[in-house]
């Protein structure tokens, strides 16, 4: 009786054990049918975490860029203090040159009658140019509009002011535009100033200031656009010209040259003597002319870096090398080397130089301060007279003819062959037939533009004073003083 029902019950246990296996069996498959669904969607959220985790990298990225850039952007519009300090004191040395300076170095060259309007003449150009600069010349020259020729905008310095800034040649390196502005200004004021070497002691104090006004609007102030704006002519073509000798020197030389036969000569030109009054004025003018040089020509850097250095070195030398060759050359003329030759060496170097300054090496600019110094010489003392022109301070000679030297010179000195800066990029034949465009281009706008100028200024005044002005004086016939009471 036990056998069979404990066959029943045992055969009852394995058919329940059977339905849950079969129910553990569907339950287990539930539950892997449920985690594989599960692991699908884990997959695919991950991948969704996974892209999304991705742009959110990529934009962050790009917002680190765009910070990057920004911050770039903000550093390379910091003022260096060093390089506003050195150009706020180029400035100064700049102003030097004009008064007292050339004031001087002009007023000891001229007769005893005229030193007070001479330096007058001068000092009133000077300042007629810088309230003519921060009007409209430096929109003129430098202003956010423009062509090859000339330009447009800031006038009277509009959206200017003390946050502003000017680029350097330097990325990322700049100074307060207003320094600029002002280095600029006594640049257009020194190169009026020039001009007058050669009218000084006949033309009306008038005439002068209408020529100024007329000059520097149509001649002055687009040669420095075309030379140093970006845009310019002259400089996309590359011409090199560190501090004006084309700007400066050639611009006024030719000027002053064209209102010279404009003018006439000076009565008693060729038959009376009409030698220096001062040699010691002329030669602390000179001295002070060399310092003030410095401001010019290394100024011209905008930077306190080694450009700035470089300018100066040769500021130095090839202004020793053009003295002394003037005194050799006259002594090989014949003649005792003197004062006013190695004074008038000094002004030859240091205009010859001045194109060149950061664009030669030492021993480059040594020899062109040499072959300046024979060449004004012969023009001042050979050409001059055979011609019979009136260049009375020969601005024409020095200024005129050692700007066009240097400025041709220096496609020579600037190459490496030579121990100039250049990197050999552009041959020294193609860089002197870019340096020759400029110069004649320069010339023949000088030129034309003087010729408009004088004869604005004699068309309101009558430009010359009369014959007993003349020979009683400018001192007295036109400011009424004399430079000398004793």
């Amino acid at each position: 009786m036990t056998g069979p029902m404990t066959q029943d019950m045992s055969d009852r246990r394995e058919s329940t054990m059977n339905h849950r296996l079969a129910g553990i069996g569907k339950i287990c498959g539930g539950i892997g049918a449920l985690g594989a669904s599960l692991f699908a969607a884990t997959a695919a959220f991950a991948q969704d975490a996974t892209a999304a985790a991705t742009d959110a990298a990529v934009a962050a990225a790009e917002t680190v860029t765009e910070a990057a850039t920004a911050a770039a952007e903000v550093a390379a519009a910091t003022v260096d203090k060093g390089d506003t300090a050195w150009m706020m004191t180029a400035t100064l040395l700049v102003l030097l040159m004009i008064i007292p300076g050339l004031a001087l170095f002009y007023g000891g060259l001229t007769r005893t009658k005229n030193m007070l309007s001479t330096m007058t003449q001068i000092g009133a150009v000077a300042c007629f140019a810088m309230l003519i600069w921060v009007m409209y010349g430096y929109g003129m020259a430098f202003g956010p509009e423009g062509n090859a020729y000339v330009s447009w905008g800031k006038w009277f310095l509009s959206g200017v002011d003390a946050s502003s800034q000017a680029a350097t040649f330097t990325d990322g390196v700049e100074i307060p535009e207003y320094v600029f502005i002002a280095f600029q200004m006594t640049f257009a004021a020194i190169t009026v100033a020039l001009v007058l070497g050669s009218v000084v002691e006949r033309m009306k104090f008038s005439a002068v200031m209408v020529f100024a006004l007329v000059w520097l609007t149509i001649v002055y102030f687009p040669v420095a656009h075309m030379v140093w704006a970006g845009g310019g002519l002259f400089f996309e073509m590359g011409a090199l010209d560190f501090a004006g000798g084309t700007v400066v020197h050639i611009n006024a030389g030719v000027s002053a040259l064209v209102a010279a036969l404009i003018l006439g000569n000076r009565i008693g030109y060729g038959k009376e003597v009409m030698a220096p009054h001062s040699l010691t004025m002329t030669g602390i003018g000179t001295g002070l002319l060399w310092v003030g040089w410095f401001g010019f020509n290394a100024g011209s850097a905008l930077e306190a870096n080694g450009s700035a250095g470089l300018a100066m070195i040769n500021t130095f030398v090839a202004t020793a090398s053009a003295g002394l060759t003037w005194m050799v050359v006259e002594r090989a003329m014949g003649h005792k080397g003197s004062a006013l030759g190695f004074c008038s060496g000094i002004i030859a170097g240091l205009v010859a130089v001045t194109p060149a300054a950061g664009n030669s090496g030492p021993f480059g600019a040594i020899i062109l301060g040499a072959v300046a110094s024979v060449i004004c010489f012969f023009f001042v003392t050979v050409i001059k007279p055979k011609l019979g022109y009136d260049d009375a301070l020969d601005a024409f000679g020095i200024h005129g003819i050692g700007g066009i030297v240097g400025a041709l010179g220096t496609a020579i000195v600037f190459a490496p062959g030579f121990g100039g800066p250049g990197d050999g990029s552009t041959g020294i034949g193609a860089q002197l037939g870019i340096q020759a465009a400029a110069v004649g281009t320069t010339i023949v706008w000088a030129a034309i533009g003087t010729v408009v100028a004088m004869y604005v200024a004699k068309a309101l005044t009558g430009l010359r004073v009369s014959p007993e002005v003349e020979r009683e004086g400018l001192d007295l016939g036109e400011h009424g003083e004399r430079a000398y009471n004793y």
